[in-house]
């Protein structure tokens, strides 16, 4: 086949995982061709890439299994190469599958949508009212047809070439469109697809009808053509299968897209923000031996912690599945939302300098292979805030982990004709799990073969804490005893021992030996040491990373177990200000923490260094320890003399071997069995007991050391000796031998005069070469002290560039904070000055309105004004004239010498007016004592009178209009006044308070 030809994957929704998905196939862009042609054009090319679904099912079964049980149960399709009576014979293999009935058929805008694909399946099934009975018959191979049938007449109804049917999809189950299944083509030259809907009697035909597509897609002519020409399939090279296995996280980056997250590269662990939607991605790539075939991946776990369990693993939503674009891998992804509950422990905020683990799982279905193959994958993951940013210390990096499958053939009796099975699961390991395996096995259970050159790590083994019910009854008996009188030891102690103290009553007993059982002074003083700077920080962070790596409760680089070390180490350098922190005795401390609270650790270990005479051994340029490493040779040439002339030949002295010995107190190398031990010792009877431990290890190895060379006794000591006691019954045998070897004081005085008569001497008698010899080494010893300080100032100036980067890009992010204030306070003044244009325009409109308003009520005013001016000059003219004539009538001159006053006092003309002027109505109406004449005139007045005052009350009637009108005018005045007083412009103020003003005068005046 051509390199150049369309191949296309199988891909999978996230709802559904099948046997079919992880198949590559091949297309063939012409029908009859004898091999598919690499020069398709136009819309061959995008055709190509059939899609196979089957949705519904969670977990699918081996497609062998499923093909057993449809022949066993329906028997409705059957192989033929013979076609049906009346029709074209097929010229290639042909399943045919009969009982199926044809819904129809419609066209579609998206022919590989599987959401558009499965609204038709179920319109057409519910809109079809003449269903058609039909025979499909679906090729082997990818050159054929897919042909619909009559079954009745055995004639064919259509067909469609295999390269032109574009996605097949079947029905969720559960749904009316369970027993459904439809494919897509391109019709008339790919300018219209349509879509093709069927149902089946039997709904388990379903799937298979769907695998026959498969098989179609994934043949091609010129394999099968060539299949009896090839050779003979690949034997393994060994039962053993290497894979490597590669974990990517990504995020949701909020630009609608998943970008790989950092990892530390110090810590190993991915960094995480809370809350952000994440995708899962497993590369699994086989390296060794002959490959093996993934079929599918049928699950996709997700666990917060290590070591869960399989009932603790979620499921997550698988995406995508299928090999990588150059064949060499196979790719899963799976969609994680951390926001469901079982996840909240990995999206929640770690403190600083902190992490947790993740556990992530992925079970494969290989061809070849018997059962599911579940690759299991531990990392450490440190969660942040969403709005964290990643600095220069991160990477985007994967987890890679290699993994070792053990398999073996499967037994012919076993094997199943109509299966591919050839290999049952042996065993399956990662390169972890096998380096923890070589620092953590004893010698009894680790495989041969799995020892190498590399030396114990510190904190290796297992303490149970299981005793014999006597033996506690026995301590507790002796610990209700001693709590009584606390100033004296137990006469039975000792001998109890060194037997060993249980390890549920170690703490106990430990801080009793030491004397710390009133400690509450020393407890407080840690407390404030604690909090104190240390001079030699660095040198004890150095040195935290190293102490125990083998044990879970100090491995992890900031958890719970090397933050209490990292504060007891810091407190005693604080503390004893002569020795401060030496290297070793983080190993001391490590002991102590696994059994009481650090508060008591550091108050037994005070005790260590101080009633013990441990720190003795630092003091004076370290001269109490070679004269430790002196009495241990004399101990030897006593009791071992035939190791010590071994010694003496090959050049091999005690501190070269014996340092760890005494600085560390064993601590440092051997199992934690063989540790407590020594502790339980050294506590009860004193720093002497190293001797006994010492003589008994030599002694145990006498025979392998006396073999050995110079440099291959220094190896034995550093790898074999520590692992032999692994074994709890190699160590109590070890132990046993040390309690039972007899080193009196006054003997270890001895040598220790010994020692000094002997340094007195050396240097009475010290030659001119070796005073420059001693000189030499005390340079080369300042040299090593210097170059140990340059490594510790290297080590803070990295430090203190990791600080400086940190507050730069605090100091980055704080500059960003405030561009962006800036940036909105520039908006928000942009935003004002706009407001500020807004209001003054409608303040002028405003201004505006009120000058239209006031000139219209200015005008109105002085059109009343001369309303009623005219007016009065009217009445006026009116009324004199009126006066004029009753004058003239009565014969007075004028209206102006008409006086008030003589008409009081005229007798008839008082009783005719009132005070004011005005006709006296009373009188007018009943005059007694006048003549008629009198009365006619009265009778005039009164009529004149009447009209003059109808008259009058007329003009008063229009000046109460006009005042009406004046007080609304002055009313819609006082409302733009509140407006403009709303809007605070003073200047319109004082020009609406002189309207004001200047209206109320004009009011008054018109009044």
């Amino acid at each position: 086949m051509d390199d150049k030809g369309s191949v296309g994957k199988i891909s999978v929704s996230s709802d559904s995982v099948s046997t079919l998905n992880s198949e590559d196939f091949v297309l063939v862009s012409r029908l009859g061709d004898e091999t598919p042609s690499s020069t398709n054009n136009g819309s061959d090319d995008e055709k190509t890439g059939l899609k196979v679904r089957t949705v519904g099912c969670r977990y699918g079964r081996k497609v062998q299994r499923r093909e057993r049980r449809l022949q066993s149960s329906t028997g409705q399709y059957e192989s033929s190469s013979d076609g049906s009576p009346g029709s074209p014979i097929p010229d290639e293999d042909s399943v045919v599958f009969s009982q199926l009935t044809y819904l129809g058929c419609a066209s579609v805008n998206a022919p590989r949508s599987e959401l558009e694909a499965l609204r038709m399946m179920s319109i057409l099934r519910g809109q079809c009212q003449l269903p058609l009975e039909v025979t499909l018959s679906v090729p082997g191979v990818s050159e054929g047809t897919v042909r619909l049938l009559d079954p009745n007449a055995s004639t064919e109804i259509a067909n469609y070439p295999i390269y032109k049917i574009l996605f097949c999809v079947r029905g969720h189950d559960g749904t009316p469109e369970s027993d459904c299944f439809a494919f897509t083509e391109s019709h008339y030259n790919a300018e219209i697809f349509r879509i093709h809907v069927f149902r089946c009697q039997i709904q388990e035909a379903v799937s298979r009808i769907l695998y026959s597509f498969a098989t179609a897609f994934r043949r091609s002519a010129k394999k099968t053509i060539l299949s009896s020409q090839q050779p003979a399939p690949l034997t393994p090279d060994t039962d053993l299968f290497t894979f490597t296995v590669s974990l990517e996280i990504r995020e949701d980056d909020g630009k609608g897209t998943f970008s790989a997250v950092a990892k530390d590269k110090d810590k190993q662990s991915f960094k995480l923000r809370a809350g952000m939607d994440k995708k899962i991605v497993i590369y699994v790539q086989q390296t060794s031996n002959k490959e093996l075939a993934i079929e599918r991946c049928f699950g996709l776990l997700l666990s917060p912690g290590k070591n869960v369990k399989n009932s603790d693993m979620h499921l997550l939503d698988l995406e995508s599945m299928g090999k990588s674009s150059d064949g060499k891998s196979y790719i899963i992804t799976g969609s994680w939302n951390p926001n469901t509950p079982q996840f909240q422990p990995v999206n929640e905020e770690t403190p600083k300098d902190k992490f947790m683990y993740m556990t992530t799982a992925v079970d494969l279905v290989i061809t070849e292979v018997e059962e599911p193959v579940r690759f299991l994958l531990e990392t450490r993951v440190r969660v942040c805030s969403p709005n964290d940013r990643l600095f220069w210390p991160f990477s985007k990096r994967n987890y890679i982990e290699t993994f070792y499958l053990k398999l073996r053939q499967v037994c012919q009796e076993r094997k199943s004709p109509a299966s591919d099975t050839l290999y049952e699961v042996v065993s399956l390991e990662s390169e972890t799990e096998r380096e923890k395996w070589k620092t953590t096995a004893s010698p009894g259970i680790m495989p041969t073969g799995t020892d190498n050159d590399e030396p114990l790590l510190s904190g290796s083994g297992d303490v149970s804490k299981e005793c014999a019910e006597k033996i506690l009854e026995t301590w507790g008996d002796l610990l209700t005893k001693w709590h009584m009188n606390l100033s004296v030891r137990p006469r039975q102690l000792p001998a109890l021992v060194r037997s060993g103290i249980p390890e549920a009553l170690r703490g106990e007993v430990w801080q009793l030996l030491a004397g710390c059982h009133n400690n509450d002074h020393q407890v407080e003083e840690y407390r404030t040491l604690i909090t104190k700077e240390s001079p030699q920080d660095s040198a004890i962070t150095r040195d935290i990373n190293r102490t125990f790596p083998a044990h879970d409760y100090f491995k992890d680089t900031g958890g719970d177990g090397q933050d209490s070390l990292y504060k007891i180490c810091k407190a005693y350098s604080v503390y004893d200000e002569e020795i401060g922190y030496c290297q070793g005795q983080s190993f001391l401390a490590a002991v102590l923490l696994l059994h009481m609270p650090e508060e008591q650790a550091f108050s037994v270990l005070v005790k260590i260094m101080f009633d013990y005479g441990l720190r003795d051994l630092f003091k004076q340029n370290f001269e109490d320890l070679h004269c430790k490493f002196f009495q241990l040779e004399r101990l030897m040439q006593e009791y071992i003399p035939d190791l010590y002339n071994h010694f003496l030949n090959v050049g091999l002295e005690a501190h070269m071997y014996a340092s760890q010995w005494f600085l560390t107190l064993f601590t440092a190398k051997f199992p934690l069995y063989m540790v407590f031990h020594i502790i339980d010792l050294l506590l009860c009877e004193g720093i002497s007991v190293i001797f006994n431990v010492a003589l008994a290890l030599l002694k145990t190895s006498k025979d392998d050391l006396i073999q050995t060379d110079f440099e291959g006794a220094l190896k034995f000591f550093r790898v074999p000796v520590p692992k032999r006691y692994r074994s709890e019954e190699n160590a109590k045998k070890l132990m046993e031998l040390a309690c039972s070897i007899k080193i009196s004081q006054k003997k270890l005085k001895k040598f220790e005069k010994e020692y000094h008569t002997l340094r007195e001497q050396q240097e009475q008698q010290e030659a001119p070469i070796e005073r420059y010899e001693r000189e030499n080494r005390r340079l080369q010893e300042a040299n090593m002290r210097l170059e140990q300080e340059n490594d510790d100032l290297a080590h803070e100036l990295v430090s203190s560039k990791i600080a400086l980067r940190k507050d730069l890009d605090n100091a980055e992010e704080k500059a960003d904070a405030l561009n962006k204030e800036l940036l909105l306070t520039k908006q928000k003044l942009v935003d004002s000055e706009d407001e500020k244009r807004r209001l003054e325009e409608e303040s002028a409109q405003l201004k505006e309105m009120c000058r239209r308003e006031l000139d219209k009520s200015e005008s109105e005013i002085k059109k009343n004004g001369s309303i009623i001016g005219e007016y009065k000059q009217v009445c006026t003219v009116y009324l004199k004239h009126e006066l004029r004539n009753y004058l003239k009538t009565h014969k007075i001159r004028s209206f102006d010498s008409f006086e008030l006053s003589k008409v009081e006092g005229c007798e008839k003309c008082s009783s005719l007016f009132n005070k004011e002027g005005r006709v006296r109505a009373a009188v007018t109406s009943a005059s007694a004592g006048g003549t008629e004449e009198t009365d006619e005139e009265k009778e005039d007045l009164k009529s004149q009178l009447r009209e003059m005052e109808l008259e009058l009350a007329q003009t008063k009637l229009q000046l109460v209009e006009a005042e009406c009108k004046i007080q609304d005018l002055e009313h819609h005045l006082g409302l733009a006044l509140n407006e403009v007083q709303a809007a605070k412009k003073t200047w319109f103020n004082r020009t609406l308070s002189s309207i004001k003003t200047v209206t109320g005068t004009q009011g008054k005046e018109t009044t």
